[in-house]
């Protein structure tokens, strides 16, 4: 939920500041993680209430340690099927703060993730993608990798247990189901283990799906279309959704325009759709 909320919010514009709700649509979280509108925005309300009374705690630039809670406020739109969220300070300033936020909170990461069942998958995956263009990472401190997947103190105490319930459980996943392939080596202060080191590559499997889909061309294909950036996508996503010609041909009965423009965006992210869509693309201004 919280990686919808961030994503959406840059989509769209919104921004994340702690004076602007932000809007978690049913129908888009159905869209994203399946399941009925209704089902969603029951899901939606459960994850709420758990986030809503769940602390954290950071350093500060001192190196005081501060606690803090992810929501400060939370609104109800039972009628249109929607939560409106409002994150803390703390946590608006620590997004704001991630290397490389532009191309991290993007549709592609939710989808991604939303290939993953275990938390502790999800959790190394949103670790490790920031290093993907160093391909290694340093050292990550047993105890505070151990808190950064969420283990409690007292649980998988034991490093047997550690490496088998989660660490190895979250690396076959990853390496099974996303567009990486890591592999880690174990960092010994004689025989203590103090913490890991991964490698962060391609994952080949997917290096091939994306060929064989036509998402990324073969080197020896002739490059007989541009695929469209980042950027492009956000722009002229935006401009296909308020265009009433694409509307009405690819709108969804029940869909608001903040939805349909979202899906919008994501499916342009398919070559094959950028094709599809090419005159209309060239209607709203978009020269391939």
């Amino acid at each position: 939920m919280i990686q919808l909320a961030i994503v959406d919010a840059r989509e769209t514009n919104t921004g994340l500041d702690t004076n602007t709700p932000l809007r978690l649509d049913a129908l888009r979280y159905a869209e994203m993680f399946g399941g009925t509108r209704q089902n969603a925005y029951d899901a939606m309300k459960r994850a709420e209430e758990t986030l809503f009374n769940r602390r954290f705690t950071y350093l500060d630039e001192s190196g005081k340690h501060v606690k803090s809670r992810w929501l400060q406020q939370v609104r109800y739109l039972d009628g249109e099927g929607v939560i409106e969220l409002v994150f803390t300070l703390a946590v608006v300033n620590g997004i704001s703060r991630i290397d490389g936020l532009e191309q991290f909170f993007t549709s592609y990461l939710l989808e991604q993730t939303i290939k993953l069942k275990s938390v502790y998958s999800v959790r190394l995956y949103e670790l490790l993608i920031q290093w993907r263009k160093a391909r290694k990472t340093p050292c990550f401190e047993l105890e505070k990798f151990r808190g950064q997947m969420g283990i409690g103190v007292d649980e998988y105490s034991k490093m047997s247990d550690f490496k088998r319930r989660v660490l190895d459980l979250a690396v076959k996943e990853i390496n099974c189901s996303t567009d990486i392939k890591v592999d880690y080596e174990q960092q010994k202060r004689g025989k203590k283990i103090i913490g890991f080191k991964f490698k962060v590559l391609e994952n080949p499997k997917d290096t091939a799906q994306k060929q064989q889909s036509g998402i990324i061309r073969d080197q020896d294909t002739p490059d007989l279309f541009h695929a469209m950036t980042d950027k492009q996508i956000n722009v002229f996503g935006a401009k296909l959704a308020a265009d009433p010609k694409f509307g009405s041909v690819h709108g969804k009965r029940g869909e608001d325009s903040v939805s349909f423009e979202n899906r919008i965006k994501r499916e342009l992210t398919s070559i094959d759709n950028q094709k599809q869509w090419a005159d209309d693309l060239a209607r709203v201004g978009f020269n391939k």
